[in-house]
């Protein structure tokens, strides 16, 4: 049958199991916005191109599906560039699909041209400028697989007027996901003796270390390979470390589970990472955020490194093992080989970790409303309840990752690699359309929240019950926290004037009131959880609330900042 391609891309979003797009009309896109009139797909209208994005972003972290997103040329298609960059930094698999100019006017200048497969090919894992409607669905199919496959990613589409325009036969298929790129390169990876000799390399390792420590990264949670790192944990127990992006990869209450390392990681883990004689990295990439000095980090240590990425291994520390493959057959590989072995005695550096531990355990002012203790209260408010914690950027970000009990993998959303302010409240709306049987709670900042704050209209024309909490300090606070600790108190540009959120949300159709104590929070809290809609909360701190503890920057992990 024939189909304009804009018919086209509707269908092929269809096979591919879409039923949620985000976007924002233009002059270019306009006539794949007129298929999307009588379309079966559900279309989020976000108030700005780069909410679109986010949510997108957000609506694939929380399900586990490729998030689409939708804008126009020019303008609309440069708005999306923030959201992709974040969406690539941190792997989620996203397709965007931007209209463009007709392919006669291409490099002319034309009104709202811009060449964004050009801008966007750095932070896209792949992308296409489609001239030629015969090509679409052939291109759609793809650019879904390759988001997917091996580590995730985004892909951008562009697609000229006079493209989605065309008609042109076309013929539907199902999708054949067992034979995806990603199972065949898993497959193809794990027939390799190279492999094999890696994992016998990693076992003869694990059994010659008196000080091991696992670090989980944000692979674990793309990969799907939680159960596979708590399995593999029974079979050799270890201390276990979480970086930013790795949170909810182990369950809180999994033994010898000491939360986040790297710059605002905790002491117990800190120090664990820096006085171990080996660490295994499962899925992380060993930022600079959480390695701070590299060669304090590596020295005496052996690095086992498992990701399916190839070019993350080495790239930031040297690595003696490399096993590079799917996360959940290697882990499965060593567990196997681990458990007909003779396992050292670990019994003293445990007993160490686990004092680490209960000598630096958190001490909470309950008195007064401060960060530590609304996390912690947030925590035990939702505890039989199923949620997702979404984080925008910056103080409020760290102390939700410190504090907050994040139970399962995909629970904890937030933006590691960009560290983009204003990433919060749409992919907080992303992921409560995409689990409405999970509350989407947004931990948020007064400087962040502000960024994208409009999309609270978009969350209550769709009647979206997000919950957003606004620690308020009135500042920019984690760069304040610096220009405390390093630039002699010289504040300059991070001092905010007051802001009524109420007055926003209440003019975007939103409840919400502002705690000033504890008591006010908990209340607060609870009201919006009884809502079906959602509601803005607002905390009211100390702008002089830090964040610790904190490693010197450009120090061994072990090197706290002395904030007394």
């Amino acid at each position: 049958m024939k189909l304009s391609g804009s018919r086209i891309i509707i269908e092929t979003l269809r096979e591919q199991g879409v039923d949620t797009v985000f976007g924002y009309p233009g002059g270019a896109i306009m006539p794949l916005y007129d298929a999307l009139y009588d379309a079966p797909l559900r279309h989020i209208l976000t108030v700005h191109e780069q909410g679109a994005a986010h949510a997108a972003d957000g609506y694939a972290r929380a399900s586990g599906k490729v998030g689409v997103c939708i804008a126009t040329s020019g303008p609309g298609a440069t708005n999306l560039v923030t959201g992709l960059a974040t969406a690539y930094m941190d792997s989620v698999p996203v397709v965007a699909i931007t209209g463009q100019v007709g392919t006669p006017l291409l490099g002319r200048d034309a009104f709202q041209e811009i060449d964004i497969t050009g801008l966007t090919m750095p932070i896209t894992k792949h992308n296409f400028l489609v001239r030629s409607a015969a090509d679409l669905a052939g291109v759609v199919r793809n650019a879904f697989a390759i988001a997917r496959e091996g580590r995730p990613g985004p892909v951008l589409i562009d697609v000229p007027r006079d493209v989605l325009l065309a008609e042109v036969d076309f013929t539907a298929t199902q999708p054949d996901l067992s034979q995806s790129p990603s199972c065949v390169s898993a497959i193809q990876q794990f027939d390799d003796p190279q492999v094999d000799a890696a994992i016998e390399q990693a076992v003869a390792a694990l059994l010659k270390s008196r000080r091991p420590v696992l670090i989980v990264g944000g692979g674990v949670i793309r990969a799907g390979a939680s159960k596979s790192v708590t399995e593999f944990c029974e079979s050799y127990p270890l201390p276990i470390v979480s970086t930013l992006m790795g949170l909810g990869s182990i369950a809180p209450n999994q033994p010898y589970y000491l939360g986040l390392t790297g710059m605002h990681g905790h002491r117990a883990a800190n120090l664990t990472v820096a006085d171990a004689d080996l660490i295994i990295a499962v899925g992380s990439r060993f930022s600079d955020r959480v390695t701070s000095d590299r060669s304090c980090y590596t020295k005496g240590k052996t690095i086992i490194h498992l990701d399916i990425d190839a070019a993350e291994i080495g790239k930031n520390v040297e690595t003696a093992v490399m096993v590079i493959g799917e996360l959940q057959h290697s882990l499965k590989n060593l567990s196997q080989r681990l458990q007909h072995s003779a396992l050292p005695d670990h019994t003293a550096w445990l007993t160490q970790v686990s004092q680490w531990q209960d000598q630096h355990q958190t001490q909470t002012d309950t008195t007064v409303l401060n960060p530590v203790w609304i996390m912690q209260h947030l925590s035990t408010a939702v505890a039989a309840l199923p949620v997702t914690w979404i984080s925008d950027v910056g103080q409020h970000q760290m102390w939700a990752a410190q504090h907050l009990s994040v139970e399962s993998p995909g629970t904890w959303l937030t933006s590691g690699g960009l560290g983009t302010m204003g990433f919060g409240l749409p992919a907080a709306l992303g992921a409560q359309l995409s689990r409405p049987e999970q509350r989407a709670i947004l931990i948020a900042g007064d400087g962040g929240f502000k960024m994208t704050a409009m999309e609270l209209y978009t969350a209550a024309v769709e009647k979206t019950p997000v919950i957003c909490v606004i620690l308020d300090n009135s500042a920019l606070g984690m760069v304040r926290q610096w220009q405390q600790l390093f630039f002699n108190q010289r504040y300059s540009a991070t001092t905010l004037q007051s802001f009524d959120f109420i007055s926003l949300a209440k003019s975007c159709g939103v409840d919400g009131l502002v705690a000033n104590t504890p008591a006010e929070f908990s209340a607060g809290f609870q009201q919006a959880l009884a809502s079906d809609s959602p509601f803005v909360l607002v905390a009211k701190i100390s702008p002089d609330c830090l964040v610790a503890p904190m490693v010197q920057p450009g120090q061994a992990v072990n090197r706290f900042v002395d904030m007394s």
